[in-house]
């Protein structure tokens, strides 16, 4: 039975005009934060509809909706279905003294200074959904407890989650495979270690790992440290530049090529279907695996996101690399690989060397936030979040450089490419690396592909929209002043 909702005595009023934020979206949101703090609006109150208060304070309906979700994200809104929007009973803890919430807005309600963000493309952990998490772990201690598998579990992880992933990538992903052909890791760096030994097996006679011309770090130290010669293929516009990979093909013996298709790390470039398909098809030929680190493919905004290359035709020799990290947080540490039963079968192996244990409690929690649907409604509301935040970081890189930065916008993921059109000075590394010590977000990395070339790969998505004021507004100075 739904309980009827008592009338609200009085109706609620909000007024932006004096407010000095540059935008409505944090005009709105400080307010809401200020009148909570304040007492006038106290814990249960039931706000305006969103198309009520748009009316009333003549906004875009949007920009009301995406307030409202952002402030539910942080805690201090809560969505009742077929209720409303009320304040939460449960308020997040800042800690703050009355004499100080007069003062209080959205950019204050960040990490203490001495906790860095290492931002390169991550989540915002400040809008994880802690209730339901706490809510999905208790439900998996109790289960785990009562049914005595406290133990040591399957090292390929737990079926509930591998169920709840081959749901997700038939559904989300187009990827036809089996729960044997999944195996959980505790996170995509995991997954691409198991590859790298897996394949010093299955390739034994060759020693040569092809990754982008640009590529992730710690990936490239994955693959030297597995005993394995790396060779770099061009990469442009477009993608792996596959008529260089032919070329490379015929004089190496190339065990596998490492790439990042969807938004290729560090230049956020898709891969053109065509290249795809042609990798596809010279992975046949030439008879060398890829590993397809498909690392943020849930934050895809201006189209549908391309399928991945395991969906594809040919690829029974794709390893395909995923991880849920990006959609909460780095320390979840909660992957996973989807590939052919021989490899899989042969990490399974590596696994029980390294981590016999696994983590049955938080398989089970995500595996009963993916079932009930919680972990594709957080997906839904970062995305327009995380878009939101990457459209103003574009603008705003813009409008601060002017002519001094080139950006062409990324259909996806959490980071920008963004090239400077400066003459480069050798000190602009430390400049950046300085900038990232004195504030209290790391933002970026520095990339210098060429002698004059200076880019940096900025993540917004960990960024609220001061924040990234500030942080753009101090590059340009520091820069300029070089």
């Amino acid at each position: 039975m739904v309980q009827k909702l008592m009338p609200q005595p009085w109706k609620i009023h909000f007024h932006l005009a004096e407010r000095k934020e540059k935008t409505i979206f944090l005009k709105l949101a400080n307010q809401i934060i200020q009148e909570i703090l304040s007492g006038r609006l106290s814990t249960g109150t039931r706000l305006p509809g969103s198309r009520t208060l748009a009316d009333e304070l003549n906004i875009n309906r949007k920009t009301v909706q995406s307030v409202y979700e952002d402030l539910e994200a942080q805690g201090w809104l809560i969505l009742k279905p077929r209720q409303g929007t009320f304040v939460s009973e449960h308020l997040p803890d800042l800690n703050l003294k009355p004499e100080t919430t007069q003062n209080t807005s959205v950019q204050d309600c960040s990490l203490p200074a001495q906790e860095v963000i290492k931002n390169d493309g991550i989540p915002d952990t400040r809008l994880i959904p802690y209730e339901l998490f706490s809510r999905a772990y208790r439900h998996a201690l109790i289960q785990v407890t009562r049914y005595q598998t406290m133990g040591y579990g399957d090292p390929q992880g737990s079926i509930e989650l591998r169920q709840a992933l081959l749901n997700m990538l038939s559904m989300q992903r187009f990827i036809q495979t089996t729960i044997a052909q999944i195996c959980v890791v505790r996170g995509s760096q995991m997954g691409i270690f198991l590859a790298a030994r897996v394949l010093a097996k299955y390739q034994a006679q060759r020693d040569v790992i092809v990754v982008e011309q640009w590529s992730y770090p710690p990936a490239v130290e994955t693959f030297l440290s597995n005993h394995y010669q790396i060779v770099r293929v061009r990469l442009d516009q477009h993608g792996l530049d596959t008529d260089h990979l032919v070329e490379i093909l015929n004089t190496h013996a190339v065990a596998a090529v490492y790439t990042t298709p969807h938004h290729q790390y560090p230049t956020t470039v898709s891969m053109a279907m065509d290249r795809r398909l042609k990798l596809l098809e010279l992975s046949k030929t030439f008879d060398f695996y890829i590993i397809e680190d498909d690392y943020d493919h849930e934050f895809h905004y201006d189209s549908r996101p391309i399928p991945p290359l395991i969906s594809l035709p040919f690829a029974d020799k794709v390893i395909h690399i995923g991880s849920l990290s990006k959609v909460f947080a780095p320390s979840l540490r909660v992957g996973y690989v989807v590939a052919n039963l021989d490899i899989i079968q042969a990490m399974k192996q590596d696994i029980l060397l390294i981590d016999k244990q696994g983590n049955a409690i938080t398989e089970l929690a995500i595996a009963e936030l993916m079932q009930q649907g919680e972990i594709k409604r957080h997906t839904r509301k970062m995305r327009k979040i995380y878009q939101t935040r990457r459209d103003f970081a574009v603008l705003t890189f813009q409008q601060t450089f002017q002519d001094k930065v080139e950006i062409v916008t990324p259909a996806g993921g959490m980071a920008l490419w963004v090239k400077f059109n400066l003459p480069y000075q050798p000190h602009y590394a430390e400049i950046l690396s300085q900038l990232q010590i004195d504030s209290e977000y790391e933002f970026g990395s520095a990339f210098q592909p060429a002698a004059n070339d200076f880019y940096i790969r900025f993540g917004f998505a960990a960024l609220r929209e001061m924040e990234m004021i500030h942080i753009i507004q101090s590059l340009h100075q520091a820069f300029l002043d070089a």
